[in-house]
């Protein structure tokens, strides 16, 4: 498949995701944690598509079972929809996140928000674009003019007394926070300079793996909190600035 192909299949979501009577029927999985129909259609439709037409790639994805992940082996990691608690809220920031794993790194990534009709993708090597159009992240460098999104960790709110001594400390060095509900959709914005920061604890692959590429095509820097490469395959703390900021927002994270 190239990427016109992969991007109109993800495109071709958008009647699955419309269907309000599907978004809400909703299953509760954990604390905060929700699945949806849509959810479960999505991921289905497109798992037999990307089965069809690249039988050789396995799919990640967030409402199956994985077990046995080989990092020599290809992958398709799919989130059917991140921001499910938006969408069965009529908050209109949820997204269809989809990467393509080769050879121990992210070639593709494609993030498509059917509600504003944005559709962010990147291919290793080739840059970072918002509808067909380059995009760049933000050269601010002066930490008070910068806004930073950030997750609150909802599933894990025992954490919290954690976390929130670390958003206080963030918030006063910057000029301000934004919170979407959505990790995919922030690591866009980071990459279309909309914003300068993300960070977030323990998010899924398919939280991060297409917004990843998204990101690093577009010329920012993301890594765990500790300045480790990401895994792409295993759960992992997210942290993603523009290259300005990116070191002093890191060390406002130690804790």
């Amino acid at each position: 498949m190239n990427e016109k192909e992969i991007i109109e299949l993800v495109h071709s979501t958008k009647s699955i995701i419309y269907n309000k009577e599907m978004a809400h029927a909703v299953t509760v999985k954990g604390a905060a944690d929700y699945v949806t129909k849509v959810d479960v259609a999505v991921q289905e439709y497109l798992r037999k598509e990307l089965a069809a037409r690249t039988p050789d790639v396995i799919l990640l994805a967030e409402e199956q079972e994985n077990n046995n992940l080989d990092l020599a082996k290809s992958y398709w990691i799919l989130d059917p929809i991140d921001g499910t608690t938006n969408l069965i809220h009529d908050y209109r920031m949820s997204a269809v996140s989809l990467g393509l794993y080769e050879n121990g790194q992210m070639t593709f990534g494609v993030v498509y928000n059917p509600f504003t009709e944005e559709t962010f993708h990147a291919s290793l090597g080739k840059g970072a674009f918002l509808n067909g159009e380059p995009i760049h992240v933000s050269h601010r460098e002066a930490l008070d003019t910068c806004i930073i999104a950030f997750g609150s960790a909802p599933y894990e709110k025992e954490r919290a007394s954690m976390l929130f001594p670390i958003f206080q400390r963030v918030f006063m060095e910057t000029a301000d926070f934004r919170r979407s509900a959505s990790a995919a959709l922030d690591l866009c914005y980071l990459a279309a300079g909309r914003i300068d920061g993300f960070f977030e604890l323990n998010l899924k692959p398919w939280d991060y793996a297409a917004g990843s590429l998204i990101i690093e095509e577009a010329g920012g820097k993301i890594t765990d909190w500790n300045g480790t490469r990401l895994p792409f395959l295993a759960n992992s703390d997210i942290l993603t600035c523009t290259p300005e900021i990116y070191e002093r927002i890191k060390k406002l994270l130690k804790h």
